[in-house]
């Protein structure tokens, strides 16, 4: 790829990207709701919720209202879904940038041995000059005789958890492993939570025509 990782985040962030697996956009115009919401945090909510108010006892129609709030919501997950897009993409082109700067290193290398240079002087950088091959010592580590060490003592023992688990389902895997388990139930209190269902045949232009009008009447 000829272009600079940063310039092309910022590029794509500004006019949208054409991605591996279709074309995404990324809009980077906020509605008020939308930016209400991304700035939320769960110690202070009650600013959040009080616009939810307002949007709710405005005048605007009860459409408008369902729309201007889930809109603004499924605007967030584009965000995150272009964002996880572009991380795996970005990950990727740092391995092969990686991969080949390295690949350049030892064939600039070479081709300067070949000409018997071993040291280029420049005036933007000090210079360049050459590592000299070397060979790298690593341990490695390779059981040849298991048993021999087991009856050495060098093992560990471990519960099967999984298999635990899975005995207790029949009355006879609970009858023999009941007195060696302790077995109990812990409940995690799970916040209500709106779900945003969207519309198979909804057109994206309507949409945002109709956050922009929202928007245009609360800033009137």
């Amino acid at each position: 790829m000829g272009y600079s990782g940063a310039y092309c985040f910022n590029q794509r962030a500004r006019d949208g990207i054409s991605g591996i697996k279709g074309v995404r956009t990324m809009k980077m115009t906020n509605y008020r709701l939308q930016t209400e919401m991304e700035n939320i945090n769960a110690e202070k909510q009650e600013w959040f919720k009080n616009y939810i108010r307002q949007v709710l006892e405005s005048n605007k129609p009860y459409h408008a209202k369902a729309d201007y709030i889930g809109l603004s919501i499924q605007e967030i997950q584009n965000k995150i879904d272009y964002l996880a897009d572009d991380i795996k993409e970005m990950s990727a082109l740092k391995k092969s940038l990686t991969s080949a700067k390295a690949t350049a290193l030892e064939a600039t290398a070479t081709v300067l041995a070949e000409y018997g240079i071993d040291r280029l002087d420049g005036t933007a950088i000090s210079s360049i000059t050459i590592t000299p091959q070397k060979t790298k010592l690593k341990d490695t580590f390779k059981v040849t005789d298991a048993d021999a060490l087991i009856k050495l003592g060098y093992y560990t023992v471990a519960v099967d958890e999984e298999a635990v688990k899975a005995a207790m389902v029949s009355v006879e895997g609970m009858d023999e492993i009941d007195s060696f388990v302790e077995v109990g139930v812990e409940s995690e209190e799970v916040p209500a939570k709106i779900k945003v269902n969207a519309r198979r045949s909804s057109s994206n232009n309507q949409a945002t025509e109709l956050l922009n009008l929202v928007d245009s009447q609360e800033a009137a």
